[in-house]
């Protein structure tokens, strides 16, 4: 049964209800989809943060990204990014190389294999988000979207 205003669990103190009503509800939203979509992913050998890492590489193009860069463009942030990219460079979908100015910085970039993964989950990925939101018109989704983006930046 989905979560509505009447059926979701009420705080025992009196005063407005609004706020936590919303705030539990995209909570318990946010952990549906989450779930949907691992299961989505692990048919595919991968987690959130890996399919999160293989998207943010298929963005940077043939330039890749610095550690540091990845993490901080992840969706959930990683508390062991270098090890989340030992497990994708150990599967061969990605490659990594010290730089050579600063020998600090270690740049990943996507491999030929992690390419054809990424792109092969594009279809599967865009019907699975098209079944979460199909009960919203165009027009709710865009309001839904427009304030969870105000949300973020507030």
């Amino acid at each position: 049964m989905p979560v509505t205003r009447r059926s979701a669990p009420r705080a025992s103190r009196a005063g407005p209800v609004l706020e936590s009503d919303s705030y539990l509800a995209i909570l318990r939203t946010a952990d549906l989809l989450r779930r949907q979509s691992a299961d989505v992913l692990k048919g595919h050998g991968l987690t959130l943060a890996q399919y999160n890492v293989l998207r943010i590489l298929r963005g940077a193009g043939s330039e890749g990204h610095l550690t540091g860069e990845i993490g901080a463009r992840l969706v959930v942030q990683e508390p062991d990014v270098p090890r989340l990219i030992d497990r994708l460079e150990q599967k061969g979908w990605v490659t990594r190389r010290r730089e050579v100015e600063d020998r600090r910085c270690v740049r990943v970039h996507l491999t030929r294999t992690g390419r054809t993964l990424v792109d092969g989950l594009d279809a599967p990925i865009l019907a699975m988000h098209r079944r979460q939101f199909a009960a919203l018109s165009a027009s709710r989704l865009q309001s839904l979207l427009d304030a969870l983006l105000t949300i973020q930046t507030t």
